[in-house]
């Protein structure tokens, strides 16, 4: 069913969902961006429509709303452990096509990648629905189409953002019950971008030839890439992490482990036991994610890991471009 809204509706419709869901949103935060004079565009929770920024892309990704960047797994004494209790509270988060289907890749990994799903991504899982923000024309960097990203119909409501009004698709019947009967109806089927600037050719084979992994195209970011690890923290499809035990002061046998964000940008990520690291470059690091994101995945799995946002462009610091590294790729395979 569609409904056309003014935005004094939606801010009603929005109160009424918050009584039962938490509402995730990109959200504008003031002087905290790359540099002192710019923004930052990341998911917060969000109370009215004012506080969305619908035209504009998010710096990061809403990936942290399901995976947290610290997530405390079981508190443990020297006698025994407990999980943290968890939230009834469902959630509810507005984001993108190219979002959405990164959560595909996330539900891959974390739920079908074994034998049994990961039990903290899927209870948390389990209490989120989407809210797709129609996107129709590309921002910079993004190469959504390339990847086969652009497009989507795993959404609990959709929405088309006016300057008056809103028009909404909203296919799950749950929701209904949040809209008044006397709103209006009508006729709306969401658009998709079907053009980016930025054109990536992904390489399509089924075995990497040997002479790939040593080729000279990787020199370049050894000292190129500094390995702060941007490129992962802000992709939606990246999920690796780390896990550490924190013990508290007063009692040295009692503490809670936590599972924490990592990256294989980071130094020392591929550190083994017996001190041995098998990717001790920055070139070999990118080497890695490019081949794991554009093959990989897709070998194992059937579609490409990476969707195409651009965050990972946008926010290098040294202006290394991913489209570009995959687009070399492709020319040596």
């Amino acid at each position: 069913m569609g409904r056309h809204l003014s935005t004094q509706q939606f801010d009603q419709v929005l109160q009424r969902l918050s009584l039962e869901y938490d509402i995730y949103a990109p959200k504008r935060f003031e002087k905290q961006g790359r540099f002192s004079d710019t923004d930052v565009i990341r998911y917060d929770t969000i109370e009215t429509l004012d506080e969305i920024v619908w035209d504009e892309k998010s710096t990061f990704s809403p990936k942290d709303v399901v995976i947290p960047v610290t997530q405390t797994l079981f508190f443990f004494t020297e006698e025994e452990y407990r999980e943290p209790k968890a939230s009834d509270r469902k959630i509810l988060v507005f984001l993108r096509p190219c979002d959405i289907n990164g959560f595909r890749r996330l539900d891959t990994i974390y739920l079908r990648n074994g034998e049994d799903p990961d039990f903290y991504y899927r209870r948390l899982r389990e209490r989120i629905k989407f809210v797709m923000m129609e996107c129709r024309e590309s921002f910079d960097n993004c190469f959504c189409v390339s990847m086969g990203s652009n497009i989507t119909d795993e959404y609990s409501m959709a929405v088309r953002f006016g300057e008056d009004s809103l028009q909404l698709d909203v296919p799950d019947e749950s929701l209904q019950p949040f809209f008044d009967s006397d709103m209006a109806e009508t006729d709306f089927t969401p658009e998709f971008v079907q053009k980016n600037k930025q054109v990536v050719t992904p390489p399509e084979v089924q075995e990497m030839p040997p002479e790939v992994f040593d080729h000279e195209m990787w020199a370049q970011y050894k000292k190129r890439c500094i390995a702060c690890g941007r490129c992962t923290t802000h992709c939606v499809t990246c999920s690796c992490h780390t896990t550490m035990d924190f013990f508290y002061d007063d009692n040295a046998l009692a503490g809670e482990r936590r599972r924490v964000w990592a990256s294989c940008h980071v130094n020392d990520f591929s550190l083994m036991a017996g001190g041995h690291d098998f990717r001790t470059d920055n070139g070999a690091r990118l080497r890695f994610k490019v081949l794991h994101k554009v093959y990989d995945f897709k070998k194992r799995f059937g579609e490409h890991m990476c969707v195409g946002c651009g965050r990972c462009d946008d926010n290098c610091p040294e202006y290394i471009s991913f489209a570009n590294a995959v687009n070399a790729l492709s020319e040596i395979v």
